[in-house]
């Protein structure tokens, strides 16, 4: 069959690598990551950023799902999809917060400087 002639993805030297570390590290590593969103997360809702809040609870929750792969809760697949999903609209919400607030642009202009024409001057 042609199929069982073609190269195999799964055969490539990077997962030889990958696969010497034991799976405590990635368990460790995730740990850290959810660490940091949900600290990041308790931080934005203390100071009343709600979308940045909610963004970085989505991060850590997407790392408790990676978690239940690694302690064999559930499929590699299913734990990553449900992941990326959740780091996907965390992304969103985080980008949506910080242009909100300037911090970053929808445009390729520099965050909090308006073209001369959007500018409207109050005269008194």
């Amino acid at each position: 069959m042609i199929l069982a002639s073609a190269p195999q993805l799964l055969d490539h030297p990077c997962c030889d690598v990958i696969n010497t570390f034991p799976w405590g590290f990635f368990l460790a590593v995730h740990i850290a990551l959810f660490a940091v969103g949900a600290y990041l997360g308790a931080r934005s809702f203390g100071v009343g950023e709600r979308l940045l809040g909610w963004g970085f609870t989505l991060f850590a929750l997407a790392e408790i799902s990676y978690m239940t792969y690694h302690v064999n809760i559930t499929q590699f697949l299913f734990a990553h999809t449900i992941s990326e999903v959740l780091n996907a609209v965390a992304f969103l919400l985080i980008f949506a917060a910080l242009a909100n607030k300037a911090v970053v642009s929808w445009t390729s202009r520099p965050p909090g400087r308006a073209r001369a024409a959007d500018r409207t001057e109050v005269t008194r």
